[in-house]
């Protein structure tokens, strides 16, 4: 949880540019540059964490770790999801959103289900919040999977392994 918290707040801070971001483009650049080094970030985190327990991390157990500490750092970043979209957004930017969606769809020739499916979604913040978090648990197994094999790998021979 620890290591969670401090990815969460490196999230927050990130998010906070993206906020920033809507008023000035430089603000953008800077929550992006941020985006892509939330794995650098994470491999940083994950080899501190096996200094921390003896030096020695098997691939799963990294692997593990990387998936909990992006779970625990979604969930203190969807605190500011959810405010953002209910205090700082646009009131009608879920439903701006979800009006271009449907647009996208239509010219693309979608399936009428799918049409169907998304004229009948409602978007709230406490929606935006829990999909952000679903959405960083996604982005936390399939990214640790490399984190986890780096961190694990026998320096002298390349090879992952305990």
């Amino acid at each position: 949880m620890r290591y969670g918290f401090s990815l969460g707040v490196f999230w927050v801070v990130k998010y906070l540019f993206f906020i920033l971001g809507t008023s000035n483009s430089f603000f953008s650049i800077i929550y992006w540059g941020m985006s892509l080094a939330v794995p650098f970030v994470a491999y940083t985190l994950t080899k501190q964490y096996r200094a921390d327990i003896g030096g020695h991390i098997g691939f799963l157990h990294a692997w593990q770790f990387g998936v909990l500490i992006y779970f625990f750092a979604a969930l203190i970043v969807s605190l500011l999801h959810y405010v953002f979209y209910r205090y700082i957004a646009d009131p009608s930017l879920l439903s701006n959103t979800l009006m271009q969606t449907q647009m996208l769809l239509k010219e693309m020739k979608a399936n009428d289900e799918v049409l169907k499916a998304v004229n009948e979604m409602q978007l709230t913040p406490i929606h935006m919040a829990i999909q952000g978090i679903f959405n960083n648990v996604f982005y936390g197994i399939v990214l640790s999977i490399p984190v986890a094999a780096l961190v694990c790998r026998n320096n002298a021979t390349g090879r992952i392994g305990n």
